[in-house]
């Protein structure tokens, strides 16, 4: 699917996101080897994006299933379209005298409701979709075990129908927050990374990217503001994703430069707990505000 790593990373910068080398190397040994690849990391350093920016660079369909506490198969693979099964033993009672045949025939694979994991497996044509299977540690672990089978060999067996095996296997995200440890027999049908916080550097060159037209001060200020904080014990340490939303909505304000007021008034774009907001407002904000406004800092 990519001729090398290099062109791998060039795809992936057109597409506004900044892979450092080791996670560029996982994607393509995932993507080579049709391994599923996992992602843990905090929430919001870009985990679900690379599924996102996978599916674009390949022009391929992106199948989502989010995970949930309580998430069982049915939902994830597929169900039975019982009002539409009824409708056809209502038609067939009407049209055939053969009543020994009724409902022989309803379990047909027209009449199934394909979810993600099931669509991911039939997907037509000679492209393989992404499958992300974000969030896994929200699932139960009776949800990883079935897992197991599909990410082994990329086939689902049905009673009514049978064993129905990928042509085209998906190639498989998952992603987790490490909100509690995933089974060691799901990671090892994986490749495994674990997508840290960007270094100055690297979330700087992240903020040019996916915010056009942001001035290089304003990018620096963030930046600094966002790797200075993160150091501090807060309850939800912002990720990427907050500083580009926070960049984004400074730009919307006509903001160029950073200052207490405008940290002030925009900390909902960084912190999402009000124990961490009402603990930033009583720090000294204008020591990070310092700390950022010198560019060799």
């Amino acid at each position: 699917m990519f001729s090398s790593i290099n062109d791998l990373e060039e795809q992936f910068s057109e597409q506004g996101y900044i892979a450092d080398h080791l996670l560029l190397t996982s994607i393509y040994l995932s993507t080579s080897l049709g391994k599923p690849i996992f992602l843990e990391g905090e929430p919001g350093v870009g985990k679900t994006e690379v599924a996102k920016v996978l599916a674009a660079v390949l022009d391929t369909e992106l199948i989502r299933l989010q995970c949930y506490e309580g998430l069982d198969t049915y939902t994830a693979l597929y169900e039975w379209n019982y009002p539409r099964q009824m409708l056809e033993l209502r038609m067939e009672e009407a049209r055939s005298d053969d009543k020994a045949s009724i409902g022989k025939d309803i379990f047909r694979e027209e009449f199934l409701l394909k979810r993600p994991l099931l669509r991911a497996i039939q997907t037509p044509g000679d492209k393989p979709p992404v499958l992300l299977i974000d969030e896994i540690d929200r699932s139960d672990h009776e949800f990883e075990a079935f897992l197991l089978e599909i990410l082994s060999d990329f086939q689902i067996t049905i009673p009514e129908i049978g064993t129905i095996r990928a042509v085209h296997p998906p190639i498989v995200v998952l992603t987790s927050n490490r909100t509690r440890e995933i089974h060691d027999a799901l990671k090892r049908r994986c490749l495994y990374h674990w997508i840290d916080y960007p270094t100055l550097e690297k979330e700087l060159r992240i903020v040019k990217s996916r915010v056009p037209g942001i001035e290089q001060q304003l990018s620096r200020q963030i930046c600094h503001f966002m790797q200075t904080i993160r150091s501090q014990d807060f309850f939800k340490r912002p990720g990427v994703a907050e500083t580009i939303d926070w960049a984004h909505a400074l730009l919307a304000l006509g903001i160029e430069e950073l200052t207490e007021d405008t940290v002030n008034a925009t900390l909902g774009c960084i912190l999402k707990y009000k124990d961490d907001i009402e603990k930033l407002q009583h720090e000294d904000l204008s020591r990070f505000i310092m700390d950022t406004g010198n560019p060799q800092s």
